[in-house]
């Protein structure tokens, strides 16, 4: 089974490389600060067995330099994954990671510009993901305010009471006074 290949957002990628960059991926904490170099060389050697020119490529590399402190690395690597046709669920998730890495560089205005339309977009499982970053986006920004609002409105539908009235009060927080 690990041999037949699937058809993934990006185009065919091998169950098993999917199972060994997950497994990478679960052995991230096991690398300290120093080692980061050594985390992304494991990255990068399952990068080269893709085909030219995938998405995931850039995408999974993004990851790397990010998770190990490098934002200002990330960014372009966020940026051609998505040029080069990420979409769906890894697509969101390179949006987010990227607005987050902008931020971080900076450059939280073209992250809102980024994020803001995902707000509109199908719903899934990262949709708090994407209201917490655009909050920081917007806090970097001076706009506290829009920023609270979305992360009350994430927070309401979790709560085992008052989610009501949280949902309002994320409302009354950017909509004008009557």
């Amino acid at each position: 089974m690990s041999s037949r290949v699937r058809l993934c957002e990006s185009g065919p990628v091998n169950d098993d490389w999917e199972k060994r960059v997950d497994a990478a991926w679960a052995t991230f904490d096991e690398y300290p600060e120093e080692r980061a170099a050594e985390f992304r060389a494991v990255i990068d050697a399952l990068v080269a067995e893709l085909p030219d020119g995938s998405p995931l490529g850039p995408f999974e590399r993004a990851c790397a330099w990010d998770s190990t402190g490098h934002s200002d690395k990330a960014a372009p690597l966020y940026r051609e994954a998505l040029a080069s046709g990420l979409s769906e669920y890894k697509g969101r998730r390179a949006k987010i990671q990227l607005s987050s890495s902008l931020r971080n560089i900076g450059q939280a205005e073209e992250g809102v510009k980024l994020l803001t339309p995902e707000l509109d977009g199908p719903s899934d499982e990262l949709d708090d993901a994407v209201r917490a970053t655009l909050a920081l986006c917007l806090s970097s920004l001076g706009r506290d305010r829009e920023g609270l609002s979305l992360v009350l409105g994430a927070l309401a539908p979790h709560l085992p009471r008052y989610q009501r009235s949280m949902a309002n009060y994320a409302r009354a927080l950017v909509e004008p006074a009557d």
